[in-house]
């Protein structure tokens, strides 16, 4: 048996509200059918390379980088861990130029980090040509400081304009 609402709320029984929520801040989540188009939902399929983050594709640069220093400086690399953060840990009165990379030596069994920071990075190129030349010229000097020698030596295609 149907019961319509006028009798529910005869008896005493409330209806129960509808909840609101914004589902269109919520990654992945269809919106409802406004306009009669059918279901909306992401243009490009998850894996491809233009629904990656800029976040990701600069972790991938990283990575990059580094496996091709890894490829010349292997064993003198292998005991070092190399990462990527959002930004430099400064306290808010510091008043000096922002740090684009650091190396933080191993203390207490953890291996010696060299870290690259994304934010400052890309705020200081132009594009991603830039950013991939820069990126690269900042592993080679932290690396260059880590083992006591030149820029130049570790990677001759320092600081060159060409990819």
């Amino acid at each position: 048996m149907q019961r319509s609402h006028h009798s529910a709320e005869k008896e005493g029984a409330q209806r129960p509200t509808p909840k609101r929520s914004n589902l269109n801040s919520v990654a992945g989540v269809r919106r409802r059918d406004r306009h009669g188009r059918g279901l909306r939902g992401p243009l490009t399929p998850p894996r491809t390379p233009v629904s990656r983050t800029r976040a990701e594709r600069f972790d991938d640069l990283v990575r990059d980088e580094v496996r091709r220093l890894g490829r010349r400086w292997g064993r003198e690399l292998a005991q070092v861990e190399f990462t990527v953060e959002e930004v430099p840990p400064v306290e808010p009165w510091f008043d000096g130029p922002v740090p684009l990379g650091q190396t933080r030596p191993g203390t207490g069994g953890r291996p010696v980090r060299i870290v690259i920071f994304r934010r400052p990075v890309e705020a200081r190129a132009s594009g991603e040509r830039e950013t991939g030349r820069l990126v690269r010229d900042l592993l080679v000097e932290e690396v260059a400081d880590l083992l006591g020698l030149s820029p130049e030596s570790v990677d001759p295609s320092y600081d060159s304009p060409d990819d």
